[in-house]
């Protein structure tokens, strides 16, 4: 029985990859140069979190020791300015959770930028694309500091389906930017 079982599982697998073969080649042909090797990255990401999806879909930096949350959010607005990318707002969770509580809370903030018109022009090639918006950064008090996460933006940019100039270039920045406030931010470089 647990032979003839195997040769089931094999089956399903066997004919779900020729069912959808077509569907996958057609599409591969319409991702961005790169997309695989992105993906490769991701499903090592996936793995080494244990299977936590926001592990593989995420970037990381730890705040370098000193760096104050106020020097941190100060390099992020000011990146923003230089890169000409709007900030939308910020979100003080654990100062909203300590005045519901009245407990004191690890820190946690959550920091909104967008370039509008890059983000009307992404939404517009895919409207699935709203969901991402805006850009977010998160500074998060851990045991061993301050940490900031964010999408990573790799994804969207060298993962999905080609995109049309000047979208392309938009977006690419959209994620520069993104990155150089990761960057500087952990670094409190203002």
């Amino acid at each position: 029985m647990r032979k003839s079982w195997t040769w089931v599982k094999w089956g399903v697998l066997a004919s779900s990859v020729w069912l959808t073969g077509c569907g996958t080649i057609s599409t591969m042909g319409k991702l961005e140069t790169g997309a695989a090797a992105e993906a490769g990255r991701m499903w090592d990401r996936w793995v080494d979190g244990n299977g936590d999806i926001a592990v593989a879909t995420t970037w990381e930096r730890k705040v370098k020791a000193g760096v104050t949350a106020n020097e941190v959010e100060q390099v992020l607005k000011q990146v923003a300015t230089e890169r000409n990318m709007k900030d939308v707002g910020t979100l003080p969770l654990s100062k909203e959770l300590e005045a519901r509580t009245g407990q004191k809370q690890k820190l946690l903030t959550v920091y909104s930028f967008c370039t509008p018109t890059t983000a009307r022009r992404m939404v517009d090639f895919s409207p699935h694309m709203a969901a991402y918006l805006p850009c977010r950064i998160s500074l998060v008090e851990k045991e061993d500091g301050l940490w900031m996460y964010t999408l990573n933006m790799d994804m969207m940019v060298k993962m999905g389906r080609q995109l049309p100039s000047p979208l392309k270039e938009e977006a690419r920045a959209v994620r520069d930017t993104i990155w150089e406030m990761m960057e500087r931010g952990s670094k409190g470089e203002f």
